[in-house]
């Protein structure tokens, strides 16, 4: 039987949820009432949802690994555009939101995502198998952009404090870019067959389902770019609203950016976690990692430019013990997953190590 997400129609409620979110978003222009705060909310999810069966649609149409990259990129898109506009709406005020932002999508990639997928994979496949060249790549390469962003501007001392002037800042906007877009080349040229689901994939049913018409992909397209754009925007007009729950509860500002990397990162994560159910860790591992390639190879170089614009501090390196969890997160990912199989016990921990990260942060 074929699933909704090859079908020749698209489900009705992919039609009507980015519909009630700009409706949604229209409302909380006029008001700021509880109810419809909730309602935003309840929007919000509802986009995210939509997105995640649109960007399947779309994936399946293109195939691996292309299909990983354009949900990758386009969680990327939200993340970066929320960034920037909390920048340019809050001012100087959010000199470590990037840094608060970009670190915690790593730790939730790393360890939440990877971490959960592997568990309920290996809890539902026992063992579960996947390229390890393609992995071990792109480790060594999040490795690299981790620790030049967040790690590197606390040795420095052309200016005092975690920041980089501004020819290191720009220094470290291109070679971001450059690593990712290296990245993008051997992902989908160079050594595409890296990044190729396995015969593990065979259990799948979607995985050997006729794909969606050129019609059907096509608007699925649209309609993903119609979800993506209403999740910016009211995650955006949440934005206030959390920032004030975090300052009443008299939590530590980093909380925001963990709920913003949340919410960006929802999409992904919901797609992850289905593909692992479904005995495709591949495909898992390729949404995983890729995304938390381009929350550095893309976030960077845009806040770098507001930076440059308005002439305010952009504050990047981590404190001690942000650096001590970075450290530990890369060394585990790399040691459970350079051997190409997975089991329950690699999801154990990286997923303690997240909760860690989460109950160090609330309790620093």
């Amino acid at each position: 039987m074929k699933t909704s997400t090859t079908s020749t129609a698209l489900p009705l409620w992919t039609w009507i949820s980015p519909i009630a979110g700009w409706l949604l978003l229209s409302l909380s222009m006029w008001s700021n009432h509880l109810v419809v705060e909730i309602s935003v909310g309840a929007g919000l999810v509802a986009c995210v949802l939509a997105a995640v069966h649109h960007a399947e649609v779309v994936a399946h149409r293109v195939g691996e690994p292309f299909g990983s990259l354009v949900l990758a990129l386009a969680v990327t898109v939200i993340e970066v555009a929320l960034i920037v506009s909390l920048m340019l709406s809050a001012g100087d005020a959010t000199v470590t939101l990037a840094r608060d932002t970009i670190f915690a999508a790593i730790m939730i990639i790393l360890n939440g995502m990877v971490g959960l997928c592997v568990l309920v994979g290996a809890t539902r496949h026992r063992e579960q198998a996947f390229g390890h060249y393609g992995v071990n790549a792109v480790l060594a390469t999040l490795a690299t952009m981790s620790m030049i962003t967040l790690v590197l501007p606390n040795t420095t001392t052309t200016i005092a404090g975690p920041l980089y002037s501004t020819s290191q800042l720009v220094l470290m906007a291109v070679a971001s870019l450059t690593l990712y877009g290296a990245f993008v080349l051997v992902q989908t040229v160079r050594h595409r067959d890296y990044f190729l689901p396995d015969g593990a994939a065979a259990t799948d049913e979607n995985a050997h389902a006729p794909p969606p018409s050129n019609r059907v992909a096509l608007i699925s397209t649209l309609l993903l770019l119609f979800c993506l754009g209403a999740v910016v925007l009211l995650a955006k007009a949440l934005a206030p609203t959390i920032e004030n729950a975090v300052l009443a509860a008299g939590a530590p500002k980093a909380i925001v950016g963990i709920i913003i990397a949340t919410i960006v990162l929802m999409p992904e994560s919901l797609a992850a976690l289905k593909a692992a159910r479904n005995n495709r860790l591949q495909t898992s591992l390729n949404l995983a990692l890729g995304s938390a390639l381009a929350s550095i190879g893309l976030t960077i170089p845009a806040v770098a430019m507001v930076a440059f614009v308005t002439g305010w501090p952009l504050v990047l390196g981590l404190d001690v013990k942000g650096m001590a969890l970075l450290m530990l997160t890369l060394i585990v990912a790399t040691l459970s997953l350079g051997t190409g199989r997975t089991t329950v016990l690699q999801g154990v921990v990286h997923l303690v190590i997240f909760v860690v990260y989460l109950f160090t942060t609330i309790v620093p």
